[in-house]
């Protein structure tokens, strides 16, 4: 089981200081959000892509590269990756290269956002937003596992006799997690290729995120990846801790009242009880985090939203010391002793690599030389076979 933290990259105004951070304050602050979360015992931190204000994460690999060389052991992944508007050239090559930098310690999770003018800014028309995601990613899908690919597609120009480099890390890509809310075709393609499938689990009930997951682990076994218990869920959830329960709520109100995707709505006292968020004391939130499985069984990695609204710093580095130190080793524990043999593993590079190779070395690619045209030709590596 794994856990971690993620950041929508927002930059809002604090509702009790009244101050907006600056681009590079809130860039500078992430950077120690991710280094504590290391530093406190999680292990993933992810982060989402935006391109426009008031958001600062236009450049996740960017980001994420940083972060990998800052830490040691952290998994750093995204929280989305906009597999719409991105080209999956770009994406296939960018976060290759990020798997490289990293050691391998990184995954993805692909979605397709909630910022419609995105799409016209990136060519794209936002009533194709499904058929977009699902072909981009059939592409993707190819471009890291094929060396030469011939492609063609409604919705980009055809490749012919086109190599993605780098090649992935020891020649396995990285590890995928497909994200929605809503949209089952984006579950079925999960399940369709074994990758994992993510649920925010926020702003909706639990009943409506156990639909969706239900549905995938159903086609996960369909598609002949192993039975449902075996296939890979990730959940997101969101949580302010203090000591104590009423400090939480005195302390996080301010925010939930304010924050542009909670706040003029229900009370926080209603939020609270109608969906996953917690607020309260560390036994609090472990109890309630530990509802999650008793309504999705066993998954492989959960993720907290912890310093959106205008949250300042210090706050937030505060909540990374009480999430690491009372919270997730006691939902560690407890989960374990829940968890079925049965039970897949949470996705890491190793298991991949040691999945694919067994005891055998993993593939090292070596191009073939330059012809005099700046390429290698049709067999671009040299193990390629004719």
């Amino acid at each position: 089981m794994q856990f971690g933290v993620f950041s929508v990259s927002d930059i809002t105004r604090d509702p009790v200081s009244g101050e907006t951070p600056t681009e590079a304050e809130r860039i500078d602050g992430i950077l120690k959000i991710a280094v504590k979360a290391e530093e406190v015992g999680l292990d993933v931190f992810a982060i989402g892509e935006h391109h426009n204000p008031p958001f600062f994460s236009s450049s996740p690999t960017t980001l994420l590269s940083h972060i990998s060389a800052l830490t040691e052991r952290l998994i750093v992944s995204t929280a989305t990756t906009l597999i719409t508007t991105n080209d999956p050239v770009r994406i296939a090559e960018e976060y290759a290269m990020l798997q490289h930098l990293s050691k391998g310690r990184m995954d993805l999770m692909l979605g397709r956002g909630n910022t419609a003018p995105v799409y016209p800014w990136f060519g794209q028309d936002i009533r194709q937003g499904l058929p977009l995601a699902l072909e981009h990613y059939n592409l993707l899908h190819r471009l890291w596992r094929e060396d030469v690919v011939d492609w063609e597609g409604e919705f980009r120009t055809p490749l012919q006799g086109f190599t993605s480099t780098p090649r992935p890390l020891d020649d396995v890509a990285p590890f995928v997690w497909h994200g929605s809310i809503r949209t089952p075709e984006i579950a079925e393609q999960a399940a369709f290729y074994g990758n994992g499938y993510f649920a925010n689990h926020i702003f909706w009930p639990t009943s409506h995120s156990k639909r969706l997951v239900d549905f995938y682990r159903q086609r996960f076994e369909h598609y002949g990846h192993g039975t449902r218990k075996q296939a890979i869920v990730g959940l997101g959830g969101h949580a302010y801790i203090a000591k104590r329960s009423q400090d939480a709520v005195d302390e996080f109100r301010p925010y939930f009242n304010e924050a542009p995707v909670y706040g003029h709505g229900p009370s926080l006292e209603e939020f609270t009880k109608g969906t996953p968020l917690s607020v309260g004391s560390p036994q609090e939130v472990i109890d309630k985090t530990l509802t999650f499985h008793d309504a999705f069984g066993d998954y492989q990695r959960q993720m907290f939203l912890i310093d959106h609204a205008g949250m300042p710093l210090k706050m937030v580095l505060n909540q990374l010391d009480l999430l690491g130190e009372e919270v997730v080793p006691v939902l560690r524990k407890e989960l374990a002793a829940r968890r079925d043999p049965e039970s897949a593993g949470a996705p890491t590079h190793a298991g991949l690599v040691q999945a694919k190779y067994g005891d055998a070395p993993a593939r090292q690619p070596r191009p073939n030389a330059n012809r005099g045209d700046n390429t290698a030709g049709d067999m671009p590596y040299q193990d390629d076979e004719s």
